[in-house]
């Protein structure tokens, strides 16, 4: 166990206890497409990302496609959340892989208005090794499913708005 991560969930807890309008979190992220290619760069927090399509449709192959990218954070989510309630339930994890898939009809963002663009499916398989029994694990499985940000964010409908605002190049250069 990792008194670290024990400590944060701990310390979390009593934050939201002692002010419950301190569980309300606010996550950003800006992204940036400035050349002639697929190329994305994000900016969450600290860290930048990139973002590419694979040649085969036509990106040059910098990074991991935006749906990759959605994958990726489902199987960290669920890492995440079996270290953090495995650490508050006093159960050892010696490692925790997620394999995601996500089954996409490419019609869809060519313009096909019968097919989704996005996801049809997405399924994930859960390798924990622990030494802890079969039914621990099992019941962790079973929180970890119900308390997994990200995979509530695929499986629950919500809203989602956006806006676009036109600006003209000389404006981008007076801002500069």
């Amino acid at each position: 166990m990792s008194q670290q991560i024990l400590n944060a969930i701990q310390s979390l807890n009593r934050a939201v206890a002692d002010s419950p309008s301190a569980a309300k979190a606010v996550f950003r992220a800006s992204t940036v497409s400035a050349g002639d290619d697929f190329s994305t760069d994000s900016t969450i927090r600290s860290f930048q990302i990139r973002n590419d399509e694979p040649a085969d449709l036509g990106g040059s192959d910098t990074g991991p496609n935006p749906v990759e990218a959605v994958l990726a954070a489902l199987g960290s989510c669920q890492a995440i959340v079996y270290r953090a309630y495995a650490n508050a339930l006093g159960l050892s994890l010696d490692r925790v892989e997620v394999e995601t898939r996500g089954h996409l009809d490419i019609r869809g963002f060519l313009g096909d208005a019968t097919v989704p663009a996005g996801f049809e499916r997405v399924t994930f398989t859960t390798r924990v090794v622990s030494s802890e029994p079969a039914e621990k694990i099992e019941a962790l499985a079973r929180v970890v499913e119900q308390h997994c940000p990200v995979l509530d964010i695929l499986k629950r409908p919500i809203a989602v708005t956006g806006a676009v605002k036109h600006v003209a190049p000389a404006a981008v250069l007076e801002v500069a």
